[in-house]
């Protein structure tokens, strides 16, 4: 597949474009996002990528176009995981209804551009070493049993090692001021929890990129592919925050469907690598096969998760999800508290 600099530079102005509409049609009214919004924005970017994958097919050939579905689907779903996670930390910084879909929105474009660089060093070490897909292959399958064990522990908002930093270096306020990023109180420049949060989201966003970013490229070797495959997961996973908030507790056995997915994707990994370092008679799994258990796997897991919910109602309230947003929203509170014991004078009026 030869990508001309002409497309990548056309790819990345169009995301760009896109989200510069996004911040112009949504984000110039902040306001709460609801269900009925959020439906629309998802079909749009549903259809969009669809779109693409059309442009793919006419292109360049239709085993790419199979390749990017099932490298996107692949990305969404294990991006479903990543939500609940989002979930915590803006619970955990408080973060205002009408302000969440800004803070997602840059808080997605930082980890797209961190997930770049991901994917170029990926690209690079698999053209050069075609064993990396073992070690690829190894890290699916370990995190695939972790995931299944345990549902995985989910980041710390406020163990972000860069979030730690600039709290540690940089004057900031408790307060938020609307949208703004920085804020000037009596002359001195301030950092609002509104940049700490996006910085929050989009760092911790790439621990999930570790695992999901080789996972696609046991579906493609195609950097192009994989970058717009999660370029398209991520720009639509805003919307789907809003759409499935309500809906995260009842996935019960959600970790279990990523887990079969990540394994099952981990040993095409280790078979693409046995067969191109040995002389060994591998199968091969075709990127239909690799889409159709994706897919197949994914209904499976959200109709056994509603039909379990449905008959045991208790499971929502014990479900991991439940339990950590709680405690995330208390463990918020205790910080309050914690924060206004101290012996510091209150947060001025800001002056610009």
């Amino acid at each position: 597949m030869n990508v001309p600099l002409w497309l990548w530079i056309a790819t990345i102005g169009g995301l760009v474009g896109v989200i510069v509409l996004d911040l112009l049609l949504v984000d110039s009214k902040p306001h709460t996002f609801g269900p009925r919004e959020a439906t629309r924005w998802v079909i749009f970017y549903i259809v969009l990528a669809m779109a693409f994958a059309v442009f793919l097919y006419v292109y360049f050939a239709p085993t790419y176009a199979g390749q990017f579905l099932a490298g996107y689907i692949t990305e969404y779903s294990l991006s479903v995981d990543n939500l609940f996670v989002f979930l915590v930390i803006m619970s955990a910084f408080a973060v205002p209804p009408e302000h969440r879909h800004r803070v997602l929105l840059i808080g997605i474009v930082i980890a797209l551009v961190l997930r770049g660089i991901l994917i170029i060093v990926g690209a690079e070490a698999i053209a050069r070493f075609a064993a990396t897909f073992f070690l690829f292959g190894a890290l699916l399958i370990y995190t695939a049993i972790k995931v299944w064990r345990s549902h995985d522990e989910e980041p710390d908002p406020e163990g972000n090692a860069l979030v730690r930093a600039v709290e540690k270096r940089v004057p900031t306020t408790r307060e938020y001021h609307g949208t703004k990023l920085t804020v000037k109180i009596d002359g001195k420049r301030y950092v609002t929890p509104m940049l700490l949060v996006m910085l929050a989201i989009g760092t911790t966003d790439l621990l999930f990129a570790i695992d999901s970013i080789p996972a696609v490229f046991g579906l493609t070797r195609e950097a192009y592919i994989v970058f717009t495959a999660n370029a398209f997961a991520l720009m639509g996973l805003r919307q789907l925050f809003f759409l499935l908030h309500g809906l995260f507790d009842k996935l019960v056995y959600l970790n279990k469907g990523l887990a079969v997915i990540l394994a099952f994707i981990g040993v095409k990994l280790i078979l693409e690598a046995l067969a191109e370092t040995t002389d060994l008679n591998v199968p091969h799994i075709p990127i239909v096969v690799s889409l159709g258990v994706i897919l197949a796997v994914l209904a499976a897991t959200t109709v056994i998760s509603l039909i379990a919910v449905r008959r045991n109602p208790a499971l929502i309230a014990s479900s991991p999800e439940s339990i950590a947003e709680v405690e995330a929203e208390a463990d918020f509170g205790v910080a309050l508290e914690d924060l206004a014991e101290e012996p510091r004078e209150a947060d001025p009026p800001p002056s610009g």
